[in-house]
């Protein structure tokens, strides 16, 4: 087992492991200007890695690939809820209204867990998609409805009575306020978003002047 650091705790992980699925988990590895944003779900543990999963810049590339990811799908109730998770006021890109989003859960699961192998992705670049093997029925399917379970798209719409655009934001989160003075989120259970009042000293540590002196 390796030793890491992720958010400041020290944690043990097996050599080699991943820590993620898709785009939304990039993080920063590294410490002061030996930072660089990489995804995590490519990128191998070693000894000694500083991880740190939502600092400010974090933060701001989340925002921009889940809008990306919502032009593509927006009907999805899991990207409308991590939208307004996210305080995703806007969508800038054209709506496609795709009904795959390509994030490989579905695979994974007929691969991984099903073992079954029954779908893979086929194409490459703007014809990439998800299909059986020859786009035909094949009886390596068990019909388990696995990869419908597990799919983001196969799931209630989630679009309020007041929805005008893109966004449903029935949920929305503010970002919370630790972000502008640590440069990184201070509440990984809940964003509460109050955790530092104007005029007050944030939750669990000094504020940046009180840091200085």
């Amino acid at each position: 087992m390796l030793n890491i650091t992720i958010n400041g705790a020290e944690v043990k992980a097996q050599e080699g492991a991943t820590y993620g699925a898709c785009r939304l988990c990039i993080v920063e590895v590294g410490e002061g200007n030996r930072r660089r944003v990489v995804t995590s779900c490519n990128y191998p543990i070693e000894e000694g890695l500083s991880v740190h999963t939502d600092t400010k810049k974090i933060i701001g590339h989340r925002k921009l690939l889940i809008e990306l990811i919502l032009s593509r799908a927006p009907n999805s109730k899991t990207l409308q809820d991590l939208a307004s998770r996210y305080g995703v006021e806007k969508v800038r890109f054209k709506n496609k209204n795709d009904d795959c989003i390509l994030c490989g859960l579905c695979v994974r699961m007929c691969n991984e867990q099903m073992q079954s192998k029954a779908i893979g992705f086929v194409g490459r670049g703007k014809n990439l998609k998800v299909s059986t093997p020859f786009a035909k029925a094949n009886e390596v399917c068990r019909n388990c409805g696995a990869c419908m379970y597990i799919c983001p798209m196969v799931e209630v719409q989630c679009r309020g009575p007041q929805t005008t655009g893109d966004l449903c934001n029935g949920c929305l989160r503010v970002t919370p306020t630790c972000v502008d003075v640590y440069d990184r989120q201070m509440c990984y259970v809940e964003d509460c978003g109050t955790c530092v009042r104007p005029g007050s000293q944030p939750a669990g540590g000094k504020s940046r002047k009180q840091k200085k002196s």
